[in-house]
């Protein structure tokens, strides 16, 4: 019996995201509907495909060796297909298809939402469905996204290595600005600062990075009372007079009552990056045309006066 195309995608969704939940979760459909179409997959070939041995324990979801096999080739079909779509619009000149993008708050208001307005113009064929989401990468490896806009540090990043399956490349750097309550007055300089009270971000974040190399710069253990995630969240308590904090320029508002905002150099900058998966063929051409406005978008932005 010739073996359906549609139900090796199928396996190699399993393959990719680790399981029958995951993979229902990415397909869109009931995990009922995956698991009958891997057992019709399974009559099919005469072999069985998934480790069932594994299902109800805590580990996700294993491969047999003949799973592993035709989720290899699953993988090479998609490639094919890939190719044939991307081959297709450059014999054509036309490009179409859906295109994910997930990123964090920031991003989706200065990079994503302008990118995806602009490529709606100038390739209509093209859909962009936008999704607000941190963090994204286990999004990415499972198909749920085509692309990710988030957040990294220019001070640990190493341009030579990649995370597994991925590829990172760099939209912009935006300088962080410190705030202050405008009700503390004038202030004389950051060292003014160092013995008030600041707003922390949790641990691993870029705000909590970026206000630990402040205070390793001027030699400094700071008073961090608060702790907040979102940075409408850190100038709320700056506005409310209760401390300082550090947020990046692009979080800024145009006007934000009771907050003064600071140049300080120490602080560093956050580093908005683009990921997807790595691959012969990716992204797709309709994803390209994406990254491409993207950075576009992000050569546009400037911070002065922010």
């Amino acid at each position: 019996m010739p073996i359906d195309p549609r139900r090796l995608a199928v396996l190699r969704a399993v393959a990719d995201a680790g399981g029958v939940l995951a993979a229902a979760s990415v397909l869109h459909l009931t995990p009922s509907a995956v698991s009958q179409h891997i057992a019709r997959l399974e009559a099919e070939t005469g072999v069985t495909l998934l480790d069932r041995s594994r299902l109800g324990g805590r580990r996700s979801v294993g491969l047999t060796a003949a799973g592993r096999l035709l989720a290899g080739h699953a993988g090479r079909l998609a490639e094919v297909l890939a190719a044939a779509e991307r081959d297709l619009a450059a014999l054509t000149g036309q490009v179409s298809g859906p295109v994910t993008v997930g990123a964090i708050p920031t991003a989706v208001r200065h990079l994503v939402a302008p990118a995806a307005a602009a490529v709606a113009t100038t390739a209509p064929g093209v859909r962009v469905h936008v999704r607000q989401l941190e963090p994204g990468r286990q999004a990415l490896r499972a198909g749920e996204l085509d692309l990710f806009v988030g957040e990294g540090d220019p001070a640990g990043a190493d341009p030579g290595r990649d995370p597994a399956g991925l590829r990172i490349t760099r939209l912009l750097d935006e300088p962080y600005r410190v705030v202050v309550p405008a009700a503390w007055g004038p202030v004389a300089g950051i060292d003014a600062l160092l013995s008030r009270p600041w707003v922390d971000g949790p641990p691993g974040s870029a705000m909590r990075r970026a206000l630990d190399r402040l205070a390793a710069r001027h030699g400094a253990v700071l008073d961090r009372p608060h702790e907040c995630l979102e940075f409408p969240a850190v100038l709320a308590i700056v506005a409310a007079g209760l401390a300082a904090g550090v947020v990046p320029a692009l979080a800024l508002p145009a006007d934000q009552p009771g907050v003064r905002a600071l140049p300080v150099p120490a602080a560093g900058a956050r580093r908005l990056e683009l990921v997807h998966r790595r691959g012969r063929y990716e992204p797709s051409p309709a994803a390209r045309l994406v990254v491409d406005a993207l950075h576009a978008t992000a050569a546009g932005l400037t911070f002065d006066g922010r």
